[in-house]
């Protein structure tokens, strides 16, 4: 399994390939959304729903075993070599503030790009490839100064789900602590 580029039960949905990565050509017009639409890969931790622009999205692995590093913040989960590159894994569940996630060969590594680094943000399963026009993303509503809503950039409704779209780069930047200042 750890070959795969995604788990068994992704490969089937023709949504996401088997060997997908983000230089490949994804879903073109099957939505019927003109204009400004944009296109992110959606995916689940636990029930919730959330998506990175597919743009930032390099490949989709399936859970492999990380080399862990000392005094790295708990949603580190480590590091992968890829291809000769070493990439750190972010626990997405651990950085939302909803503890570690129990890693099996089901989980996946969506490796992205976040400026002139990769990351792999590790997740339940992908859910699908949405297409949307951005006047459709909703603001995040401001309740309370908690630091888990800068990770993200806006809500979007698809099909009757709520998907919450993920900044990228306050994905790491935000709530840095002395522990993580070190280059």
């Amino acid at each position: 399994m750890s070959n795969q580029a995604v788990p068994a039960e992704s490969a089937a949905d023709p949504a996401i390939p088997g060997n997908w990565s983000g230089s490949e050509n994804s879903r073109n017009g099957t939505t019927g959304i003109t204009g400004n639409s944009t296109q992110f890969i959606s995916f689940a931790i636990g029930d919730d729903q959330y998506g990175v622009d597919i743009m930032a999205v390099r490949e989709i692995k399936g859970w492999t075993d990380v080399t862990h590093l000392p005094r790295q913040p708990d949603y580190v989960r480590g590091v992968l070599n890829l291809r000769g590159a070493v990439v750190p894994i972010v626990d997405l569940r651990c950085r939302f503030g909803q503890g570690l996630t129990e890693a099996t060969p089901l989980h996946i590594a969506i490796i992205v790009q976040i400026g002139s680094r990769q990351v792999g943000l590790l997740a339940d399963r992908v859910l699908d490839i949405v297409s949307f026009e951005s006047s459709q993303v909703q603001p995040v509503p401001r309740i309370a100064n908690g630091s888990r809503i800068s990770f993200l950039s806006g809500l979007v409704t698809v099909d009757g789900a709520m998907i919450a779209l993920i900044d990228l780069p306050n994905l790491l930047s935000a709530r840095v602590g002395d522990e993580d200042a070190d280059p």
